[in-house]
């Protein structure tokens, strides 16, 4: 009975040695990153990049770099339990959605009358639009991209 708990004793002894000698090893080992930024300090000031970024011709810009966001919103554009139309022309569905980079909402019906509309803000946009598909030059050619 004895012999039983002294062999789990020295079972558990001889596990934790190894776990402290492992712990140990990688206490004296550079970690991988350690070694990016060895590389980076290394190389020139202004060329302080991490290796693992990608290229300057396979990023997408980021919402600073661009204009807007737009999309387009077949149905029927219901904005605090009303449908909303528009004040111009009547028409009350195949929006074009603008996030413009200050975070306001701007809609443009078929007919092109363009408004800004305060209720929708850009949390809104960002929960019902989809990724982004494609990236345009000028508003023209993101139209024509949509259909309008």
């Amino acid at each position: 009975m004895f012999r039983r708990r002294t062999r789990a004793d020295r079972e558990f002894l001889r596990a934790q040695r190894e776990a402290l000698a492992l712990l140990q090893m990688h206490a004296r080992e550079p970690m991988p990153f350690d070694s990016v930024q060895a590389e980076a300090s290394a190389g020139s000031g202004s060329e302080a990049v991490a290796t693992d970024f990608l290229p300057a011709d396979l990023r997408v810009p980021s919402r600073q770099d661009v204009e807007g966001m737009m999309m387009r919103w077949m149905q029927p554009l219901v904005i605090d339990g009303e449908v909303h139309a528009c004040a111009t022309c009547g028409l009350y569905r195949d929006w074009i959605v603008f996030c413009l980079r200050d975070d306001s909402v701007w809609l443009r019906c078929r007919s092109g009358h363009q408004v800004q509309e305060p209720r929708p803000d850009a949390a809104w946009y960002n929960r019902n639009s989809g990724p982004v598909d494609h990236w345009h030059p000028t508003l023209e050619d993101g139209l024509r991209h949509l259909g309008h």
